[in-house]
């Protein structure tokens, strides 16, 4: 297959958005994107669409994309992450490895570039029942390093639970006056989850709560007496989820407590506030990603909350050498 690798540009987004429902078609990961979604992407202000992201083409079509992420801070090991997808029709043609081969490539010029003294390695994550992303990173070095689950609370029957807000903290909605709190509780939060490295304020503005998908009305913070934020719930909603699937869907994109107030029932009432409001407001279901292997045991509170198991992906490690 003659394939030939071109950085992206905006005017790429049409054609990105078809492959990216293409793949959806084929993978079933429930996961949708419209062009605001893929521009937001392409947007971000620490992607350099110049050397970061680039295109597979076979004359005019776009067959596959890929793009980098070079992390900022770094605690044990310096992992690239990377997003990548081929069309569903291109498949076992080598479009694959001449993405990794790209990704590899310019994951060691930027490792050498930045002086990074720890060892680098290159993440690819996918829907765990794409047998054909499994052979390709078998056969390219990577193994798999972390299980993700997709879970989903269907709102419409009930059965949507209650819990106390805990003893000294007060629940309040969320408004962007928290913005930078909430980023710092984020911060804390997650310090012992694997691969965090810390959000700064961009990443926060880009991602967290100023993305176009987020919704404040769902969003919610338990604060401290002095009005330090102690815990946060972060709601989003995707507009192509719906638009393909008919299902008004709240995606739950951050819990977290502070290690100081763990323990205590904070995430608990977070969880069953946003739910009932969830359900209040006309959502049909609530949805969430969740590392498998949480250091706080989240798999088991969203089991508490009604959360039952769905889709799974894989993360897959290789090294920055190899095919």
């Amino acid at each position: 297959m003659d394939i030939a690798l071109r950085a992206l540009t905006l005017s790429d987004v049409p054609a990105l958005t078809a492959l990216r429902a293409a793949a959806e078609r084929a993978d079933r990961s429930g996961m949708h994107f419209d062009e605001t979604d893929i521009r937001s992407e392409l947007t971000d202000p620490k992607l350099d669409l110049a050397t970061d992201a680039v295109g597979a083409w076979q004359g005019a079509q776009l067959v596959g994309f890929a793009t980098l992420y070079a992390p900022e801070r770094v605690r044990d090991v310096v992992r690239f992450e990377a997003a990548a997808e081929v069309d569903p029709a291109r498949r076992g043609h080598g479009v694959g490895g001449e993405l990794i081969r790209w990704m590899r490539e310019r994951a060691r010029a930027v490792h050498a570039e930045r002086g990074f003294d720890a060892p680098g390695e290159l993440l690819l994550s996918g829907v765990a029942t794409n047998t054909g992303l499994a052979a390709l990173a078998r056969r390219t070095g990577f193994t798999p390093c972390r299980h993700w689950a997709g879970m989903t609370h269907d709102l419409r029957p009930g059965g949507v639970p209650r819990a106390a807000v805990p003893a000294g903290l007060r629940l309040v909605p969320y408004t962007a006056a928290y913005e930078e709190a909430t980023r710092l509780a984020h911060n804390d939060a997650f310090t012992d989850h694997w691969d965090f490295t810390g959000a700064d304020p961009e990443d926060w503005r880009a991602w967290g709560p100023a993305g176009h998908s987020f919704r404040p009305e769902l969003s919610a913070l338990l604060l401290e007496p002095d009005g330090r934020v102690a815990a946060y719930l972060l709601t989003d909603e995707y507009a192509a989820d719906a638009a393909a699937t008919g299902v008004r869907a709240c995606t739950l994109a951050f819990l977290g407590t502070r290690p100081a107030h763990r323990g205590r029932g904070a995430a608990r009432a977070l969880l069953a506030h946003t739910l009932h409001e969830a359900r209040r407001l006309g959502y049909d279901r609530a949805e969430l990603v969740v590392d498998t292997e949480s250091p706080t045991g989240a798999p088991g509170l969203y089991r508490w909350a009604g959360f039952r198991p769905g889709v799974r992906f894989v993360t897959y490690a290789g090294p920055l050498t190899g095919c």
